[in-house]
């Protein structure tokens, strides 16, 4: 009888690979958020070929070197497991009103388990993340049917919410005011989610609304 080859099974991503998962999906979400609520002009962004879709990234150096930097401390947060949030907060260039909030929560799949034995979770296959990740970013894009338009000049400010033992360099993060929308005036919308065999990262917009 001929021997049957067996196909390679994928092995449980690592906390490694999951972190830099994380981390490239953020860059991706922020560069979209801004592209699509006009933060920058749609100049300073060029198309790329990622997730199996096109997907708009700035060519504004001092952007992108601004973004690289925050997701290196992003990635070492979430190595150390210490960061619980991240915030892309959109404010008024002249008022200072903060006018979207968006959040993406991080939470570690395995704090989620009961105690008792662990028990060996199914492996999620590297498609079935990609099409989460894609199915998120197609929403950001078409939330601009629903959110305000925002005819003023915008800056945006990024916030991590992080645990009290994380080790925070004092020279590029400071304590800071979470830039909130009053609850009176505040929308929300909770969006897809996307998980990998370590992290889950949920996602929502809150926007100011008065209407």
């Amino acid at each position: 009888m001929p021997a049957v080859k067996q196909a390679p099974t994928r092995q449980a991503i690592t906390l490694k690979g999951s972190t830099n998962l994380v981390t490239e999906f953020f860059k991706y979400a922020a560069n979209t958020i801004l592209f699509q609520r006009g933060v920058y002009p749609a100049d300073d962004f060029h198309m790329v070929k990622k997730y199996g879709q096109t997907v708009l990234v700035t060519q504004d150096l001092a952007l992108e070197n601004y973004l690289d930097k925050i997701l290196t401390q992003v990635n070492k947060w979430l190595l150390t497991g210490s960061i619980t949030q991240l915030v892309l907060a959109i404010i008024s260039k002249d008022s200072r009103l903060t006018l979207e909030r968006w959040v993406f929560d991080v939470n570690i799949m395995d704090q989620d388990q009961p105690s008792g034995p662990p028990k060996p979770a199914p492996i999620k296959p590297d498609s079935e993340i990609q099409a989460e990740i894609r199915n998120i970013l197609k929403q950001i894009v078409s939330t601009v049917t629903f959110l305000p338009v925002i005819d003023e000049p915008t800056v945006f400010n990024i916030l991590a919410y992080t645990s009290e033992s994380a080790d925070v360099p004092a020279d590029e993060w400071v304590d800071t005011d979470p830039l909130a929308i009053e609850a009176s005036k505040s929308q929300q919308v909770k969006l897809r989610s996307f998980s990998t065999d370590v992290h889950r990262i949920e996602a929502m917009v809150a926007y100011r609304y008065e209407g």
